[in-house]
């Protein structure tokens, strides 16, 4: 690995919406969940994702405790069936191009979400993503159960999973740091890791955001 840290959010930056929402309506529509007091609880959690007030233990708990019976067969083949009806829909041509425009530098390129790894490693992997820092769901013999594994990747967490990661590689001879680093997100909850690295830049933000960046005089695009 070589070249600049590019760090990318996923959802909202790189997708034209929210994965871990998208998996809730994917759950109505396959009818393994009551249709309406699943989708008032799955858009009140966005909201409050989207507010900065997201209690992300719960809503890990809310979002696989459907699922937590599945084996990991069984949850392969429906998260296929996920990507093929939500998420592929949501990857944005100038998102590709712009992963792209950073491996072709040379840079390593790393997904940053606080969407749980079970829902984005597949995502991850069809963007042409080898790194993923994702909320890790725990699994005890190979079934999830609907806790989180280690440090929520949210907020702070971002930037703690983060510098966990970089002192690993570090122990490998891979030495990285923020000083060249480029992160890519919508939302004010990353606010934190932005504020570390030497190139923020807002990808279609949040109003907080749109505000915050341009207070701050970061750059401001659109993948849309």
């Amino acid at each position: 690995m070589k070249g600049r840290l590019a760090l990318f959010d996923l959802d909202s930056t790189l997708l034209a919406g929210d994965s871990d929402h998208a998996w809730g309506e994917f759950l109505i529509e396959r009818g393994l969940v009551e249709t309406d007091s699943h989708r008032a609880a799955n858009d009140a959690y966005y909201q409050n994702y989207l507010a900065g007030k997201l209690d992300i233990h719960d809503y890990v708990n809310f979002t696989v405790a459907p699922v937590m019976s599945y084996t990991e067969a069984e949850l392969n083949h429906l998260h296929d069936a996920f990507m093929q009806k939500a998420i592929r829909p949501m990857i944005l041509s100038k998102s590709r191009a712009l992963i792209e425009s950073h491996q072709v530098r040379g840079d390593t390129c790393i997904i940053i979400t606080a969407t749980n790894d079970f829902i984005t490693a597949p995502i991850a992997k069809e963007l042409g993503v080898d790194i993923l820092i994702a909320t890790q769901l725990e699994t005890i013999e190979g079934k999830l159960t609907g806790k989180i594994q280690g440090e929520p990747c949210y907020h702070e967490g971002k930037v703690k999973k983060l510098a966990v990661w970089m002192q690993q590689e570090a122990c490998r001879g891979h030495h990285f740091d923020l000083s060249s680093a480029v992160f890519y997100t919508d939302s004010i909850n990353d606010l934190p890791l932005l504020k570390q690295v030497s190139e923020p830049v807002a990808v279609d933000p949040d109003d907080s955001l749109r505000r915050e960046a341009q207070a701050r005089q970061w750059k401001i695009i659109s993948l849309r």
